[in-house]
């Protein structure tokens, strides 16, 4: 369905608001910022501000159900023939080749990240999100693989590939922050995912294969 006026405004105005919260908090951190101040840089009223993002820190993880769906929906669309972890793999192969946001492999993802660690609010939202994403992705597995409800298999399963998600970005951070350059950082993530591939045991690498139709 083509998406009405009332809608469009309000998705412009939520996007307007997470921007300029955003700035704002690239600019003084987030924890000197307040929601009075947010409204006021945005030209709306305080009310506003919570009737769009309830808590604070949403304005700082607008996509965070993005995030937490997107490992489940490559699964979920991952082609025929191909296994859940290989599907991931893939794109996570991809998202360094093609400099994605979501490996940090961006201008400014530095600054972004800082604000993220020098915020306890904003840390314990980071590990909540994580411990969704897992779970949601054990969920799916559990479906694509058609498991027993008391099989801890998918579960098992989504914790490694989203642990290994996070140990190449940990690494990427680490490159950059030791000064490699973009692409010799992306490199050498690339072979940081050969290396835990060939450390994968089958039953994780052959784990939810699509069927043909």
């Amino acid at each position: 369905m083509a998406e009405g006026l009332r809608e469009r405004k309000k998705r412009q105005t939520r996007q307007h608001i997470s921007d300029v919260a955003t700035g704002l908090f690239m600019e003084r951190g987030f924890d000197a910022v307040t929601i009075a101040e947010i409204a006021e840089a945005a030209e709306v009223s305080v009310n506003t501000v919570y009737n769009y993002f309830p808590a604070k820190e949403d304005l700082f993880v607008d996509r965070e159900e993005e995030v937490v769906d997107r490992p489940s929906r490559l699964v979920r669309e991952r082609p025929a023939g191909r296994s859940a972890a290989r599907a991931l793999m893939d794109q996570l192969r991809q998202d360094i080749r093609e400099r994605h946001p979501y490996v940090g492999l961006t201008e400014g993802y530095e600054q972004f990240r800082q604000v993220i660690v020098k915020s306890p609010t904003l840390m314990a939202r980071l590990f909540a999100i994580q411990g969704r994403t897992v779970h949601q992705l054990g969920a799916t597995l559990r479906e694509e693989a058609a498991a027993d409800p008391r099989d801890p298999t998918p579960e098992f399963i989504a914790h490694q590939l989203i642990g290994l998600q996070n140990a190449v970005l940990r690494s990427i951070i680490r490159g950059l922050a030791e000064g490699g350059g973009v692409d010799s950082v992306a490199e050498d993530a690339l072979r940081d995912i050969d290396v835990m591939e060939s450390l994968l045991g089958d039953t994780v690498l052959n784990y939810a294969v699509k069927n043909t139709p």
